[in-house]
């Protein structure tokens, strides 16, 4: 039997359970630009607000999706 200092080792959580747990405990949205599940007026919002924020992103950047 191995042993692992807390928060080593184990299951990953899947990164939508993370952000998912981060909305419901910490009121901490974490939203991709990209996500096939938004709308283009939704994907345009995230993009206003992310630009508001935290400023443009470079224009080099390759999206994904």
């Amino acid at each position: 039997m191995r042993w692992y200092p807390h928060g080593y080792g184990g299951q990953r959580r899947e990164p939508d359970l993370v952000k998912r747990d981060g909305w419901r405990e910490l009121g901490v949205l974490a939203v991709s630009i990209d996500d096939h599940r938004l709308t283009w007026p939704e994907r345009e919002l995230v993009e206003q607000l992310g630009t508001k924020l935290y400023g443009p992103r470079p224009t080099e950047e390759v999206r994904h999706g």
